[in-house]
């Protein structure tokens, strides 16, 4: 009996090891468009979010653009302020997620997730608030 528990409490302390081993994922890449969903390892995920954190940055400069161009001065001036604005609030928000996992492992990839999910929606808030400019 004895050594029954023993091997009951081992099974308890290896499945609570692999539970904590388990791949951390912030909020972000869990969305069902995160485009990093199917990696696993730390590694893996680091370089597909950075890439498309990268794309989804040129994406939005891009964007920014090709809308400040179609804009009169006055309304260029507003877009730029407030996307400077709007960066100060990705980065502040993306650094408050990334304290969250305090230096571990998952605060690499936590941390470009935010930034690429907050970018993407960002280039569908321009699209939606300038579609007026964008037809022309």
């Amino acid at each position: 009996m004895a050594a029954l528990i023993q091997q009951m409490h081992l099974l308890v302390v290896i499945s609570l090891i692999l539970w904590g081993a388990a791949p951390c994922r912030a909020q972000h890449m869990n969305e069902p468009d995160s485009p990093c969903a199917r990696f696993a390892t730390t590694s893996d995920l680091v370089e597909c979010l950075s890439k498309a954190k990268d794309s989804s940055d040129a994406k939005l400069n891009s964007l920014f653009l090709n809308i400040r161009g179609k804009l009169s001065a006055s309304d260029a001036e507003r877009l730029t302020t407030t996307e400077r604005l709007w960066n100060k609030y990705r980065d502040a928000n993306c650094e408050a997620e990334r304290s969250l996992y305090e230096g571990g492992t998952g605060s690499s990839p936590a941390y470009l997730a935010c930034l690429e999910a907050l970018t993407r929606a960002r280039i569908t808030d321009l699209w939606v608030t300038y579609a007026v400019r964008l037809k022309k």
